[in-house]
């Protein structure tokens, strides 16, 4: 199903509700931007909440330790 949005003078856009809602899309929520052949993609990124717990299906030890440290450096 496609759906057409308008883009704003600022850039902006909105996310239609269905769309927002089939991908747990909240405010707050960060999007990765991915250019791609067919244009540009906006994916939910995972944030450190989604990949920690116990038999998590979203992140490895790695990948959590590396999302921390990221933090980390954006505080200092």
């Amino acid at each position: 199903m496609e759906t057409e949005v308008v883009v704003t003078k600022k850039g902006q856009t909105t996310i239609p509700a269905r769309l927002r809602k089939k991908f747990k899309i909240e405010e707050g929520t960060r999007l990765e931007v991915v250019e791609t052949k067919e244009g540009i993609l906006f994916k939910p990124k995972k944030s450190i909440w989604d990949m920690i717990g116990a038999y998590s299906k979203f992140g490895t030890v790695e990948e959590v330790n590396k999302e921390l440290d990221k933090l980390r450096h954006e505080d200092e």
